[in-house]
Formats: C-alpha cells, structure tokens, sequence
C-alpha cells in the first residue's frame, strides 16, 4: 500500500462543491465568509482529480453550524416511492489518509487519526463527531470506492445561512451544467430551506 492508503473518492453535497473551500480542508486556511480557520492535512496535496456526480437521496438542512451558522447539509440516500431524487456532489479523489484528516477538522479533532473503513459497502461509523458521524458509501467510480459524510439521525430543520447559501450556489455553477434557474430550484426544494429562503432570494445570491 502505498503512503497515504489507497485512493477514495471524497463525494461532496455542502459547501465542499466549491474546490476553493474543499482546499482549505486539504492545506489550510479560512474560507470566505466562514468563522474559522483550517490546519490543513498531513498531505497537503490537491485532489488527483474531481468530477460532478449526482447521488440518490434527499438534501436537506439542519443543525447549526459552528462555522457558518444556520443549518447544515445532510445526505440521506435512497429513493421514495413514485420519485427519483437527485442530489448534486462533486467526487474529489483523495487518500484515505486526507479523507480521515478532513472528517477529523469537521469535527474539530486534531489530524492524524488513521480512518478505518468498514468492509463490504458498509457505513463506516468513524466516532469523531456526533453530527456528521458516518461515511457512506455511494458506489465505486473508476475501481475506487466513493464515500459521503453525513449523519446517521438528522437534526431539526434549519435554513443555511448567507454564506453557506453563497458557497454552496458557486460550487454549482462550477462543472454541473446547471443554469442559474435549475440552481436556485435546486435549492430551493431542499428540505429546511423554506421559508427563510425562496426563489427569488436565493437568485440574488448567484455569483455574478
């Protein structure tokens, strides 16, 4: 095995859609609009690449937010009957060794901590944080398992604040062939969104 452990693909839904924010995780820094500042990892390294991918399951918002304030994004996959929902991510291909480091910022643990994946597509329950404390598997891309962080219950619903509002609408416009118009109804219907944020607020929100 080479350094690092093997390749994983990292597939975000919040506002790691933006690489910008997703490289504050990975070399540190603070992202704009956030009220805190990243270490970093222990590799610093770009990712080995990034692709948009769509994921079957339900975005909604919830919880507060320490850094942004206002809700967070969670993931709960799978489909309900008579519908199809699509949620948008962008897959980034990391070591698992930057992967475990970047949970362990998210829940505001020092780095280092070595993440063991659970076998056979199972979630892995990696016990750093008690609001994002699973990684789920949602498939394989190019022979490397894909994983998503989210949270094994749900929070109360909670519309995302501003900035997290902000970041996450210009992640979207980066790669997912979406127009302004399927961005903010993207939004727009996520669970927890209404009734802070409508259409026509979060169209004054796009990035210009």
């Amino acid at each position: 095995m080479s350094h690092g452990g093997p390749l994983v693909w990292y597939a975000a839904y919040g506002t790691n859609l933006s690489i910008p924010r997703l490289a504050c995780y990975l070399s540190g820094g603070r992202p704009p609009g956030a009220a805190r500042r990243y270490d970093g990892c222990r590799d610093p390294s770009p990712p080995r690449d990034h692709r948009p991918v769509e994921l079957i399951g339900r975005l909604s918002f919830a919880g507060e937010s320490g850094v942004w304030g206002g809700g967070m994004a969670f993931f709960t996959p799978g489909s309900t009957p008579g519908a199809r929902h699509v949620v948008h991510a962008r897959a980034y291909l990391l070591r698992l060794e930057q992967l475990g480091d970047l949970v362990a910022q998210e829940a505001r643990h020092p780095v280092g901590t070595d993440l063991l994946l659970a076998g056979d597509g199972r979630p892995t329950h990696h016990g750093l944080s008690r609001t994002y404390d699973v990684l789920v598997d949602v498939g394989e891309l190019d022979g490397h398992r894909m994983l998503t962080l989210t949270g094994t219950t749900v929070p109360t619903p909670n519309a995302p604040s501003a900035s997290y509002v902000r970041t996450m609408l210009e992640g979207l416009a980066d790669g997912f062939g979406l127009d302004a118009d399927a961005r903010v109804a993207y939004l727009a219907t996520a669970d927890g969104v209404s009734p802070r944020w409508t259409a026509q607020t979060l169209r004054r929100m796009l990035p210009p």
